[in-house]
């Protein structure tokens, strides 16, 4: 989120955080890389592969599972990166993503899921989820939420 520096009875706006900037430039270097290459299947799976096996040992272990959970449960998933992080689209719209504890310096992993996920429950219903780590209950959790999503 935005940070805000307090002085006095004004506040100043600092803008973006250092997280965000380079989320957003990761963004765009993944804009500029697709708009380079024809899209497909393997070359999404390749760079989330590859941004998986730069990550710090603990997220590398989440990321990875989920990954394996999501080709096994909803093979239909294209596999790209999204703001520098692993995410999984429908129809060219991200359904989920997997944000690594490392991205914004919090205490655990994030797995979320966007509009296009299928998860509605009534008048309300989570869209996001923390992940310390991934127990075989957090597994199913995860294979259940992906099948109702996808």
């Amino acid at each position: 989120m935005a940070a805000a520096q307090k002085t006095g009875s004004n506040a100043k706006f600092d803008g973006f955080t250092a997280e965000e900037r380079a989320a957003m430039k990761d963004h765009a270097q993944e804009l500029k890389k697709a708009a380079r290459r024809t899209a497909s299947k393997a070359d999404g799976e390749r760079d989330v592969l590859d941004k998986i096996a730069e990550m710090e040992d603990g997220d590398r272990a989440l990321a990875e599972r989920i990954h394996e959970i999501v080709k096994t449960t909803a093979p239909h998933l294209v596999p790209r990166l999204w703001y520098g992080q692993p995410a999984y689209s429908k129809d060219g719209k991200v359904l989920c993503f997997f944000q690594p504890r490392a991205k914004f310096k919090t205490r655990y992993a994030t797995l979320g899921f966007n509009d296009v996920a299928a998860l509605d429950d009534g008048s309300m219903w989570p869209a996001s989820f923390a992940l310390a780590e991934l127990t075989p209950q957090v597994e199913a959790r995860v294979t259940a939420l992906m099948e109702q999503a996808a």
